[in-house]
Order: C-alpha cells, then structure tokens, then sequence
C-alpha cells in the first residue's frame, strides 16, 4: 500500500467551525482516512481509497463516514489511469450532518455473536445455511445509517450473514432509494434484505427472491442442472422456475 502523505488538517476556509469540529471528532482509522483526505484535498475517489490507502472496498469506507453522521456527496468523475467514469466524494450539506453518531457503530462483543448463532441455529438470516460460526458475520437487518442505534443489543434486531451475502447485501442497500434519499425505517422493515423470512420487496422493487445452496448430496443435483442448462441453452435459474412451475401445475 502507498499511502499517501497528509499533514495534520486544516480547516477549509468555506468550512464551518461547526463542521471542522464534527470531522475532527472522528477517530477511528478508515473514517478519519477518507475524512482527513478530503479536508486535505477537497475530494477522493474510489481509485485513491483503492490504490493510496488499500481498501479494497471503497464504499464501505464511505459508508464509515456517513454513518459516523458526516454528509458526503456522491459524484462521477473520468479516472486519470483507466479513463473510464468512477465514483468520487465530496463533503456534502452540513445541514444534512446528523447528531449523535460520533464513532459510527460499535464493534460486537463475543458474548453477542453467540448469543445469534444460538438464536438462529448458526444459520445464514438468508440463505438459511448451517455454517461454522467463524464464517458468519453479525450485520444490522436495518442498515445503521438508517436506524443508528447500537444502544441495545437486540437480537431480532441482527442477522447473520457469510461475507459474500453481506457485500452483495451492502451493494443493494447503498443503491437504494431509500437509503440514499428517504430513509424510512418502515421501507427498510418490509424488505428482503431486511427480513428475508417475510417481505414484501427488494431494495423498493416488487421482486421476490429465492437463495439455494447445494452441498454434501445436493451436489450431483446441481451438476445435472447445469448439464442440462448448457445442453437447452437456459440459464440455471430459468430451468428451476420451470420445474417449479411444473411441480405446482402437476400439484394443482
């Protein structure tokens, strides 16, 4: 990693005093990176958090800093190195900063992350998975910067998820309507990736989604599928919903 060099920051000059005391207030590492960078710069990109600081996953430490209550302005600009469009941020409204969220979420004791992986039999909240408890994670149902509360650790309040189902989760939230705009707790209460056992959409589209996982004897199941989605030019997934459809025709 060859990160960049900073000098301590220095309030910009359009700056509030306000506003400089909310960024200097941030203390841990991967906010205080990205905030201190724009303080020193006015603006980074997905490619800077990348390549100067080795986060491999720029949103999420954008994500850090607004869920410390920092407002951030989501733009596109030509990259110098690819020359293709890529995201960069700016500080946004500080009438948007929000109260009370110094230190962003907190981290989740051991204690806690038993207790869900007795609750949900160590399942995934949304594959419904068996998986050791070492491969699951402890993620809000309602994405923190929405329901900003780790005051109480409730366990219908969490789920548990393997890293890939919690980025592909982070990925659909963050491009949601109403995380990026609305911010409606009841919205979020009625989504899949929410509550995946009762919902009524997906990220605020009328979709319905199922999650199968294929292992141990299922797995000669799966080869024959994909044997046979290569041999009628179908996608997996089309052949399953048509032999569902099938199923349930024969069954009515």
């Amino acid at each position: 990693m060859n990160e960049i060099f900073m000098c301590k920051p220095i309030k910009p000059k359009s700056m509030s005093d306000a506003f400089f005391e909310k960024c200097l207030s941030v203390k841990s590492k991967r906010p205080k990176t990205v905030i201190d960078h724009l303080l020193t710069y006015g603006s980074i990109t997905t490619e800077e958090l990348s390549e100067l600081y080795g986060y491999d996953h720029p949103p999420r430490a954008i994500r850090d800093v607004r869920e410390n209550g920092i407002p951030l302005e989501t733009y596109r600009v030509k990259s110098p190195k690819t020359g293709r469009m890529i995201a960069a941020y700016k500080f946004g409204d500080p009438s948007q900063i929000i109260a009370g969220r110094i230190g962003g979420r907190k981290a989740f004791s051991k204690e806690f992350k038993q207790q869900l992986v007795d609750y949900y039999d160590s399942r995934s909240t949304l594959s419904n998975e068996r998986l050791e408890p070492r491969y699951l994670q402890i993620d809000h149902r309602i994405p923190y910067e929405i329901s900003g509360n780790d005051s109480a650790e409730k366990i219908e309040e969490y789920m548990l998820l393997d890293a890939s189902e919690q980025r592909t989760k982070s990925w659909s939230c963050e491009n949601c309507k109403n995380f990026k705009e609305i911010k409606n707790m009841n919205i979020c209460k009625e989504c899949f990736w929410a509550y995946p056992e009762n919902y009524n959409h997906i990220a605020m589209h009328p979709q319905r989604r199922l999650d199968i996982v294929f292992n141990n004897d299922d797995i000669d199941i799966y080869d024959k599928m994909d044997t046979l989605s290569k041999e009628n030019n179908k996608s997996i997934q089309i052949l399953t919903k048509e032999a569902i459809s099938l199923y349930l025709k024969h069954k009515s």
